[in-house]
């Protein structure tokens, strides 16, 4: 998540509130050391009941503003909202069974992605996989230290899950404000190949572009406005034959068809610029699934020539069109022409370590960043530190981004990210105040609708009932 949070505010923007950053991470570790050790022996001066009333407020308000997020914004915010119903249900019911439940999703949650992270790390083997089989390890004994009822029968589970988490949210900060402050560049978008270049100068861009000069869109771009473009071809979508679906697999790494071939999709970026970046095997790559295993693997000897298609008309011609498209208003074009100019000098394809969807995920990175910094402009403070923290779409998209990096860029979870990465570059306005403007509108039409009847409909007097007077008032 740092190195997304370096991309997202940009090193100008940190560099100046390093100092701000480490106190927060300090006291962000100190708290958790606090909570933690007070969990120990399972007398909780943690405020556990006001804690989980405050989680089932925010889950219930999730809930009702859930409707009014934009396709995967809806479904994260009801997930959200499910996800922290669920919790704080089963920390105010309490007792031993309260607690054992917590424990075990909690730890099984842990094992999981420590499992998963530690077999794709020993099967792409990319270059810092034992650092990340190391990091598996670690979740490994955390569901351990969930598993076990030592030291408190599972009383603390909560407030382990705080700690654990001011913890390691502080560790990120302090990590954040070390690397930024004497960074001249920002290392999370240099190419693996070139060092990073100082400053946002550099090649100018084919056509110039003005900032965006808002703070919010209701809704993604439309087709008329200029926008940074995000191709993908499911696996699926591209498959010349019915594939045979596999809940998942076919979505995020590869679909096989009745005849046992493999197709793995595509992706490409396009700037309203001009800019095309597609990189492509220059030699169709043998993908049975006798080779599928060998040339899984992130290392030299699966490097292979490629080349980068002309543009999206030519690609799409000579293949059939995208089937998934993400667009973003917010990015820099001189930021994504550098990048561009210093990553086409070299054309090496490798399935997992340089593909297509990893070309395009660090384009975007390019293009976007400083995306939440410049939208607020020079005056926004500690708003957008604060904005990016608060976004849901952040923690989805650090673990997409930590799934790619210990795994492999596909097609899908670029997909993912782009969406993702989209919400935070060109920010939506928040449930509460999107659903009041709604509304008000819905008032106000009706209003207006009542009026037009009371306009048009024929104004008619009653007669009196035959021998009483009508009151004059």
């Amino acid at each position: 998540m740092v190195r997304l949070v370096m991309i997202l505010l940009g090193v100008d923007y940190l560099r100046t509130r390093w100092r701000g950053l480490m106190a927060l991470g300090l006291l962000s570790i100190a708290l958790g050391v606090v909570i933690f050790a007070d969990a120990l022996d399972g007398a909780l001066y943690f405020p556990i009941t006001p804690f989980a009333c405050l989680l089932l407020l925010e889950g219930l308000s999730t809930l009702a503003v859930a409707w009014t997020g934009m396709g995967g914004q809806r479904t994260l915010r009801y997930v959200k909202g499910l996800t922290f119903c669920v919790s704080a249900g089963l920390v105010l019911i309490g007792g031993e069974h309260g607690n054992f439940i917590l424990s075990m999703i909690f730890g099984t949650l842990f094992l999981v992605d420590g499992a998963l992270q530690i077999i794709s790390a020993k099967v792409v083997r990319y270059r810092t996989w034992r650092l990340a089989m190391a990091g598996g390890m670690l979740e490994l004994a955390i569901a351990i230290f969930f598993y076990q009822p030592y030291p408190d029968h599972y009383a603390g589970t909560v407030a382990y899950c705080v700690a654990f988490g001011l913890f390691f949210g502080g560790w990120n900060m302090i990590l954040l404000a070390q690397r930024v402050r004497r960074m001249a560049a920002n290392p999370a978008i240099a190419s693996d190949d070139a060092p990073p270049q100082p400053g946002s100068d550099g090649a100018t861009p084919r056509a110039a572009r003005a900032m965006p000069s808002v703070t919010q869109w209701d809704g993604p771009p439309e087709a008329h406005e200029p926008a940074l473009t995000v191709h993908v071809w499911t696996p699926v979508g591209t498959s010349k034959v019915q594939p045979r679906r596999q809940l998942i697999v076919d979505r995020y790494i590869a679909a096989v068809d009745k005849n046992g071939a493999i197709s793995t999709g595509h992706a490409a970026l396009e700037s309203a610029e001009g800019v095309y970046i597609s990189l492509y095997p220059a030699v169709e790559i043998e993908r049975s699934p006798e080779e599928f295993s060998r040339i899984l693997r992130a290392t030299r000897d699966n490097d292979v020539p490629g080349l980068f298609q002309p543009d999206y008309a030519t690609e799409s011609k000579a293949w059939c069109p995208s089937t998934r498209q993400v667009r973003i208003r917010n990015y820099d074009p001189r930021r994504l022409e550098r990048f561009w100019q210093e990553y086409r000098r070299d054309t090496t394809y490798n399935l997992t370590h340089r593909n297509c969807s990893s070309t395009v995920a660090k384009a975007l990175e390019a293009a976007i960043e400083g995306a939440s910094a410049r939208v607020w402009g020079s005056g926004g403070g500690w708003k957008p530190f604060v904005r990016i923290l608060t976004t849901p779409e952040l923690w989805v998209a650090a673990q997409v981004r930590k799934r790619a990096a210990t795994m492999a860029w596909t097609p899908g979870l670029t997909l993912d990210y782009a969406r993702a990465l989209s919400m935070l570059a060109d920010p939506r306005p928040s449930g509460w105040v999107k659903m009041a403007r709604l509304a008000l509108r819905t008032m106000y039409r009706s209003r207006q609708r009542w009026r037009e009847e009371e306009e048009t409909a024929p104004h008619v007097q009653d007669p009196a009932p035959a021998g009483v007077e009508q009151s004059r008032g």
